[in-house]
């Protein structure tokens, strides 16, 4: 067999392609590697060692994804020496990249025949590339890629390369977990050193993702202008921040700034809140009081929760927005103001006016620069990135010495869905911080529902550890039943154990051994 294979496996091709306890006794013993306490990196290695003892796999190597640039780098390896060695593929690139951009697994019967295959380690520089083939397969977790496994083998000990596939595959599906939780120890090794880094200018905004760099292109495209601009996004996302932003770095600078809060100010004083009141104007009106929109003249008015105003209030709004102008509440005299508006809602205003909840002239007045604010779910590693900046400004406040958090928090932190978004995190990291006695904020620090979150994840990934090994046992006792026509002491013999054992085993997974007795008696015809 020659080439390169890019089928992806079924599951059933998976299951029955392993055809010895060896390969399943190997399995074992990764699996157990695993359920031991340790360092990450150690615990890769072993088992890049034990597939070279117990499974024939020469200069293993694991390669981490990077989930921002979705470049791969080599991490662990063995049999090869990569000190001092920077070794990334693009996507795409190489075998390795090709295998980390499909998520599909690829295999080369000789590898002296394969002009894709880049041996940038040079570890094969002075080997006979033909008498090697070479095994490449995605390390997926939560159904996507996180990093690659490959290794080399002897091709004469290669009977068939969509087995030798599949053993590497199961490998790689047994540490999954590690290598993604290897993946964001040195994801947030990296980021701690960029805190601060790689802020827009000006702006006291954390942000590394696609998301936010988008965001900041927006505010730096805007700012040196007077357009309206309405920001949308979730409770807690940081309107308020992007507002000041822009206005930080507007010719408006020198100027205020003056919040409004829609949703705090009461329908009866919202008017006199906005536009001010003379003295006598209505019930309490006992002084002359400027208006927010005078108080903003020369600068910018932000107008948070904009869509929280009554209708009567929308009115208004949209005559000041149309003249430039307005009369205080009880006064004849006409205010003109140089005024830059910025709203920001986390409604959906576009749903609103399809149910006569806001008006559309209003809406187009205010939507001319609409600036979205992501989730915080969907900025990636920005949760490590704010997370460290909390912990840095919380440790200082609270005269603490808190250096890290650790990697099983770090990784409840990317899988929580995070409803109320950066304020969640920012409230979740002080309370951690004012309750740690250690330099490290854990698990049991977190808020009790985050704390539920890891018991679930680790309950899942146990669970599927032993799928995993009980998928592989079931299909070698299966494969030996149809060997031996049902037979289970014959079974027992070529398993290598004892028939009490099978017998066991075949009850325990409910296998019916009459079902092999036809196709045993066919073979022998």
């Amino acid at each position: 067999m020659t080439g390169t294979l890019t089928k992806p496996l079924s599951k059933e091709e998976t299951t029955l392609s392993i055809h010895s306890y060896e390969e399943l006794a190997a399995l074992h013993a990764i699996a157990k590697i695993f359920s031991q306490p340790g360092d990450l990196r150690d615990q890769l290695e072993h088992v890049l060692q034990e597939m070279s003892t117990r499974l024939g796999m020469e200069r293993g190597m694991i390669s981490l994804l990077d989930r921002e640039k979705q470049e791969a780098w080599l991490d662990v390896a063995h049999d090869i020496n990569i000190d001092g060695l920077d070794v990334t593929y693009k996507p795409g690139e190489g075998i390795t990249g090709k295998v980390a951009e499909t998520g599909r697994p690829m295999a080369v019967a000789n590898l002296g025949q394969e002009t894709h295959f880049l041996d940038r380690t040079g570890a094969r520089r002075h080997l006979n590339r033909a008498e090697l083939s070479f095994l490449c397969v995605p390390i997926m977790y939560d159904a996507r890629v996180v990093g690659v496994l490959s290794a080399d083998k002897v091709a004469q000990k290669v009977e068939n390369l969509d087995k030798e596939l599949a053993l590497l595959s199961s490998v790689a599906e047994l540490m999954a977990k590690a290598v993604h939780i290897r993946a964001l120890e040195e994801e947030n090794k990296r980021l701690r050193k960029i805190v601060g880094q790689n802020r827009a200018p000006s702006m006291d905004i954390i942000g590394h993702s696609k998301a936010m760099q988008e965001v900041f292109g927006l505010v730096a495209q805007v700012a040196d202008s007077n357009t309206t601009v309405l920001i949308t996004g979730e409770t807690g996302t940081g309107k308020e921040l992007i507002a000041r932003a822009i206005h930080n770095n507007s010719p408006r600078k020198g100027g205020p700034l003056i919040q409004v809060n829609c949703a705090a100010i009461p329908d009866t004083l919202i008017e006199s809140e906005l536009f001010g009141h003379e003295k006598g104007a209505f019930t309490g009106a006992l002084h002359t009081r400027r208006g927010r929109f005078e108080e903003a003249n020369g600068g910018t008015i932000f107008l948070d929760e904009v869509g929280e105003l009554s209708a009567a209030a929308q009115v208004k709004l949209l005559r000041v927005l149309q003249e430039k102008k307005f009369q205080p509440l009880g006064s004849s005299r006409v205010v003109n103001v140089n005024v830059r508006i910025i709203a920001a809602t986390n409604r959906n205003l576009e749903q609103d006016i399809l149910g006569d909840r806001f008006r559309a002239d209003l809406f187009y007045r205010l939507n001319v620069f609409p600036v979205y604010l992501p989730p915080l779910r969907e900025r990636g590693s920005d949760v490590i990135l704010l997370a460290d900046h909390f912990l840095i400004k919380y440790s200082k406040e609270m005269g603490k010495t808190v250096k890290r958090i650790s990697t099983p928090a770090i990784e409840v932190f990317l899988s929580h869905k995070w409803p109320g978004n950066v304020r969640e995190l920012e409230n979740c990291i002080e309370r951690a911080v004012l309750l740690t006695k250690t330099d490290i904020i854990d698990l049991i620090h977190l808020p009790p529902s985050l704390q539920l979150k890891e018991k679930d994840l680790e309950r899942k990934e146990r669970s599927k550890l032993s799928s995993v090994v009980e998928a592989q046992e079931r299909s070698l006792i299966i494969d030996a039943l149809e060997e031996a026509g049902g037979n289970q002491t014959k079974a027992a013999k070529i398993l290598g154990t004892t028939k009490r054992i099978v017998q066991y085993k075949i009850m325990k997974m409910g296998i019916d051994p009459k079902h092999f007795r036809k196709k045993g008696k066919e073979a022998e015809k």
